[in-house]
């Protein structure tokens, strides 16, 4: 870490040299992301600075004065920043409405997003606001196409959350697209990983909080506002970027939507892949070693971040179970359901819609004696052109398929809060496809809305959700196309008392486990130790 922070202090002092525009802040991030993968290579800080500086006394010196000129330079950019002075006013005058005193950062450029990630975020921000109002919150986004109020709005009417606007300002960053994933279509974890680091660059030349929390899954930002603000920061992992599951696909090579038939139908190219995933690994341990506090959403993510990450991660990492909509949907009846199989995910690879609509094709085949019409219907939010790009591909498969939408599926993009309700009210059955995801929202909101969840076999669903309950199933687990099949048909089967009885403990099981009160006490409880000591 001694090298990242010289890599971040003599980066600082160009930027200072050549301004505090775009090509500074450039020219600050790339130094520091080409230093960290020098410290990949296991170059120690003392060895560089000798070799640079020819003289050990030299090196000696750079090293001990580094993090006071990291946090000078970065000061003295901040004080030349128009940004900063503008935010800084309206953070001002926002605490001096309100009686706060501090500032806690959200690091969450897609908070637009519509996702259970952003129901975590406005969740957590009313939690601060309501037990320790002496913090104003502050969310660093990269939605700028979009007003401050419309964001909240979006969350009231999605979530049903009312933020009050005086207790959070949007920091809006302007390098966001450079953390798309579709600018890397190769080596996409590091390079969008290194891109991430323009934003907590840019972040941090805005405004330092008091305390910093990653809500989003960005590792490497937290480095730069530990060393750099410096401020305590903590991370809240919904998903790890890489995980040992994923490390254990490419040594098996095994293909999946991050393994493509290329790779693992290579050996030399999976053995390079490989050493590049452990590599990646060490990096992404080394910067989540930096926060104070850990909080995962579930046993599958817990796992993997305490074998991942750095500095004794084991012994300030606690699961907090993300919040749901639990008491507004366990209102819906239980009965009156109709024939529909609802899907609740954002149009993302991973998610695996096509596995959905093989499923319903393979479903339809052994179901064509019945004359009960089933219906799809897809309900997920899109982020942005490629995520609008995959739901084309997705009708395209569902007509090769002879699936007919409108009849046989039906595709609902960024569908309001109020419409997903109705959807969950009605429907039978709510389908869930991707592998390893590390908790599933949308699988609690299938049981408590009393629909019988059907979920992939693996990670958060099967460790954490539908697990049986009083010593009976909660729902179903499946892996293929033909699995989902068969679990579709035996659901079609039930009696209706039977139906009924497992509709009601799913939904008893959920409610005790995973509620928005549950989430935000234990958020704040976790959270103790550094909104207290600042």
């Amino acid at each position: 870490m001694r090298l990242s922070k010289v890599a971040i202090t003599l980066a600082c002092l160009l930027m200072a040299l050549a301004g505090s525009g775009v090509i500074s802040l450039l020219l600050c991030s790339t130094l520091f992301a080409a230093l960290i993968l020098t410290s990949l290579l296991s170059v120690s800080s003392m060895g560089l600075l000798v070799l640079l500086s020819g003289n050990i006394l030299v090196a000696l010196v750079l090293v001990s004065l580094a993090p006071f000129l990291l946090r000078a330079a970065s000061k003295y950019l901040r004080k030349k920043s128009k940004r900063y002075h503008l935010y800084s006013r309206e953070i001002c005058d926002k605490q001096k409405a309100t009686g706060a005193t501090k500032t806690l950062g959200f690091f969450h450029p897609y908070c637009n997003a519509g996702g259970g990630g952003e129901r975590v975020l406005w969740s957590a921000i009313n939690a601060i606001s309501e037990s320790h109002p002496e913090y104003h919150c502050i969310v660093y986004t990269g939605d700028n196409d979009i007003s401050d109020a419309s964001i909240l709005e979006t969350a009231r009417l999605r979530f049903g959350m009312e933020v009050n606007p005086q207790r959070v300002t949007f920091i809006h960053l302007q390098t966001r697209p450079f953390v798309e994933a579709e600018l890397y279509p190769r080596f996409t974890m590091l390079l969008q990983s290194l891109a991430s680091l323009l934003m907590a660059v840019e972040a941090l030349l805005s405004f330092v909080p008091n305390i910093f929390i990653d809500t989003m899954g960005y590792a490497f930002v937290l480095p730069v506002f530990c060393y750099m603000g410096p401020c305590p920061v903590a991370a809240y992992v919904h998903y790890p970027t890489i995980s040992t599951d994923m490390l254990k696909k490419v040594e098996n090579r095994e293909e999946c939507f991050n393994n493509s038939s290329n790779v693992s139908a290579s050996a030399l190219f999976s053995t390079a892949k490989l050493w590049y995933y452990r590599a990646f690994a060490q990096l992404y341990g080394m910067a989540g070693g930096c926060a104070s506090v850990i909080l995962t959403n579930s046993t599958w993510t817990y796992n993997h971040i305490v074998s991942l990450w750095w500095n004794s991660a084991s012994e300030r990492t606690r699961i907090v179970y993300p919040p749901c909509d639990v008491s507004a949907l366990s209102q819906l009846s239980l009965s009156g359901r109709k024939n529909v199989i609802i899907s609740v995910a954002q149009f993302r690879p991973e998610k695996n819609h096509a596995l959905q609509l093989n499923a319903l094709k393979c479903f339809k085949d052994r179901n064509r004696s019945n004359d009960q019409q089933f219906q799809l219907v897809m309900i997920g939010g899109c982020r942005n052109s490629g995520d609008e790009e995959r739901v084309d591909k997705l009708r395209s498969l569902a007509r090769d398929l002879g699936l007919k939408e409108g009849d046989d599926v039906i595709f609902k993009v960024n569908a309001s809060y109020k419409e997903l309700q109705e959807w969950l009210g009605c429907a039978m059955v709510g389908i869930h496809t991707m592998a390893d995801e590390h908790f599933g929202i949308g699988v609690v909101e299938f049981m408590a809305a009393g629909v019988i969840a059907l979920a992939h076999d693996s990670a958060g669903p099967q460790g954490d959700i539908v697990v049986p309950y009083e010593g009976k199933t909660t729902g179903f687990l499946a892996n293929t196309a033909e699995q989902y099949a068969d679990a579709l048909c035996g659901i079609v089967s039930l009696p209706e008392h039977e139906r009924l009885e497992l509709q009601t403990r799913a939904r008893n099981s959920v409610k005790q486990r995973f509620t928005e009160k549950k989430f935000q006490s234990s958020f704040i409880s976790n959270m103790s130790s550094i909104l207290t000591s600042e």
